[in-house]
């Protein structure tokens, strides 16, 4: 019996507002000049919200690929994940693109450097003799091909060129000549050539 009694204290001691002649609670307000009117909530611009992505193909009017961008966090769910042109970026992923990049940033380098040593080993050679069945005069039967040139560059110096990077002028006579090898973008060597006629 002591516990309802104590509940009912507090029930009746919770709710001191005074009952109006309606016989609905009403709150009074601290405030003289508070009509009773609710406050206005107004709402806040919805923020947008964006995802930091890398493109995985180029996407027209969009980007190339392996280009990082932040886009619509929608147009990401709904058309790039999906269609698999894009992924999102994480910091594991960023660490292992910077990894990625030195690694070949560090064979380019290499590369250019072993070309740089080619157009040394093509400077101090000197000329290639290359000898062809003589005709009137200088003239040699049949011309002298690229081919033939990467041919003379493995039998002295055992070094394997691919034929398309040779650029040779038209040869058809004895003389010496000189051919160009582009042996990288940044790195292109000068070969002599002496052409005999046996």
């Amino acid at each position: 019996m002591a516990s309802t009694s104590a509940v009912l204290s507090w029930s009746s001691s919770c709710c001191s507002w005074p009952r109006s002649l309606g016989g609905s609670l009403r709150r009074e307000s601290p405030n003289p000049t508070d009509t009773g009117r609710a406050t206005p909530i107004v709402a806040q611009k919805k923020a947008k919200k964006l995802r930091k992505i890398i493109l995985k193909e180029d996407v027209l009017e969009l980007g190339k690929k392996g280009q990082l961008l932040d886009v619509k966090a929608g147009f990401f769910r709904n058309y790039l994940f999906p269609t698999g042109k894009a992924q999102l970026v994480t910091p594991l992923f960023l660490k292992e693109m910077r990894i990625e990049e030195e690694r070949i940033e560090a064979e380019k380098k290499r590369v250019k450097e072993e070309a740089q040593q080619l157009a040394l080993i093509f400077q101090t050679v000197g000329a290639f003799k290359v000898k062809r069945k003589g005709g009137k005069g200088k003239q040699i039967f049949g011309t002298v091909t690229a081919q033939d040139l990467v041919d003379i560059i493995k039998a002295q110096l055992n070094r394997d060129v691919d034929r398309r990077i040779v650029t040779l002028p038209e040869i058809r006579e004895t003389g010496e000549y000189v051919a160009e090898l582009k042996l990288h973008p940044e790195v292109t060597a000068q070969v002599r050539l002496n052409v005999f006629a046996n």
